[in-house]
């Protein structure tokens, strides 16, 4: 069978295509057809004199999302997506869709979300699940060209990793046992046979949280590494995301394209060193003069460009009165992204003098919140690795800097433009005598945690490990302003269906 990404290559040769009507518009004798097949988006032509009487007559009553089959003779044509055309020469209907719920006309976010079994049809959301998908592909690539295995970790757990506070809890026969939030401390225990494993699995987070950087359900990729320590894991992180962003930019231009993503900042991330800063020196940054002015300069920049579109809207509704049907289509486009970009523009305004507010009387000890996360990052033009933190807000298995006991040797990597943590990882605690003291001193259940203790009592070696975020990356590879659009059925607060 044909498919649409396969067109270019069949060129003046007769193919039949089998998908979805996405658009359609008719003129006299002439129907013009974006048909959708999950490969692609292919215009295609059907002309009254070339099909049957009875197949021009069940032409006219296709509506969006109809399913179809056609066969035509594909042609170049440059003013088409992916520059074919199908001139079609006969068709079959598999089925009239009537009432399809999402219209070209604006929806709002809840409409979609209670749509979202068909919203993930629509050609943004097709774009971002490409990607998605290219970015799963190079992630466990990466990992077996570096002679890494992969495994599994129970979702299932008796054993928190970070604390209960954040915990599903689920009745378990006659035990009590809870939806995991890391396959962390099975990584371990799997590194300790294989010496670099990685896990890529479901995690749960109960946190009561509604802003855009949280779902309930993620999944994430934790690779855990026998002889490692903080150094050579920060450059192992590095090196997985710029194999990543390499391979995105190589493969998916037309999707990033679709969803009008800069790739400015994508080039610079994937060819140069990430930026690596102490917590210490990130505080100091948060604090200096500069930073304040920044903020003002930011907060001046937003009133300007708000006005700038204000005016622009202004003229584009003028115009609108009297435009011919394809360029209201066009205004309409556009008057989406200025009000879409105007709300974000008022959000920033309300944000930027509570963030300069929060970062002048940061203080040293703390963990960075969002707003902290996004003023590091937002004049850099590739992600900043940020890296031993106070040991106090960090868990209990990461081991101290010998440097400085108050330090654990953790690292974050904070994407730019405002997308904050996308890796969070450590070297381990490998003394089986210092790791029984955390565990009593966060309260811990020790019997609970004896055989994580195991691994330190039989052949305990340094070691270390990451977790990347899957949503939060192809969040900020995709440009996307929610991380509810970065997975294809989100679970948030409120939110199980469908």
């Amino acid at each position: 069978m044909t498919t649409i990404d396969q067109l270019s290559s069949l060129l003046n040769q007769t193919v039949t295509l089998k998908g979805w009507v996405y658009r359609l518009r008719q003129s006299k004798g002439l129907l013009f057809i974006e048909l959708r097949d999950g490969s692609g988006i292919c215009q295609s032509v059907i002309a009254e004199s070339d099909v049957s009487p009875q197949q021009w007559v069940e032409a006219t009553k296709l509506k969006q999302e109809s399913s179809v089959e056609f066969t035509g003779l594909c042609v170049a044509d440059a003013r088409s997506e992916g520059g074919v055309e199908l001139q079609v020469q006969s068709l079959e209907i598999l089925q009239v869709a009537d009432g399809y719920p999402i219209t070209p006309k604006e929806h709002g976010t809840e409409f979609l979300m209670d749509h979202r079994h068909l919203w993930l049809r629509s050609k943004r959301q097709w774009a971002i699940m490409r990607i998605r998908h290219t970015i799963i592909y190079t992630i466990h690539s990466y990992f077996h060209k570096e002679g890494f295995i992969h495994m599994d970790a129970p979702i299932f757990t008796g054993n928190p990793a970070e604390g209960t506070t954040t915990l599903f809890e689920t009745e378990y026969f006659d035990d009590k046992a809870y939806l995991t939030q890391s396959g962390q401390l099975y990584g371990e225990a799997m590194a300790m046979a294989h010496g670099k494993i990685y896990t890529f699995g479901p995690t749960f987070r109960a946190e009561k949280s509604k802003t855009r950087r949280h779902l309930t359900e993620f999944w994430m990729i934790e690779p855990e590494m026998a002889f490692y320590d903080i150094d050579m894991t920060m450059s192992l992180a590095e090196g997985l995301l710029q194999s990543v962003i390499k391979e995105v930019l190589a493969t998916r231009e037309h999707e990033l394209s679709i969803l009008g993503r800069s790739l400015d900042t994508l080039k610079a991330s994937a060819s140069t060193p990430f930026h690596r800063m102490p917590y210490t020196e990130a505080v100091e940054t948060l604090k200096s003069e500069e930073m304040a002015h920044q903020l003002d300069a930011m907060l001046a920049s937003r009133h300007d460009e708000k006005a700038q579109l204000r005016s622009e809207d202004d003229q584009l509704k003028q115009e609108s009165g009297s435009a011919k049907k394809w360029r209201k289509v066009q205004i309409e486009q556009r008057r989406k992204e200025i009000l879409e970009r105007i709300a974000q523009i008022e959000e920033d305004i309300r944000n930027i003098p509570v963030w300069k507010e929060s970062a002048a009387t940061f203080e040293w000890g703390r963990d960075f919140g969002g707003s902290d996360e996004t003023l590091l990052t937002m004049n850099q033009d590739r992600p900043t690795i940020v890296h031993r933190y106070p040991a106090a807000v960090k868990a209990f298995y990461m081991k101290r800097d010998p440097q400085d006991d108050a330090l654990a040797l953790a690292l974050d990597v904070l994407a730019p433009e405002g997308y904050g943590e996308i890796v969070g990882g450590s070297q381990r605690e490998e003394s089986y005598d210092v790791l029984v003291d955390r565990i009593k001193a966060h309260d811990l259940d020790e019997e609970a945690f004896q055989w994580y203790l195991d691994l330190r009592r039989y052949g305990t070696v340094p070691h270390a490990g990451f977790g990347l975020g899957l949503e939060r990356t192809v969040s900020w590879i995709c440009g996307l302003s929610h991380l509810r659009e970065a997975i294809p059925f989100p679970r948030l607060m409120g939110r199980l269906t469908p």
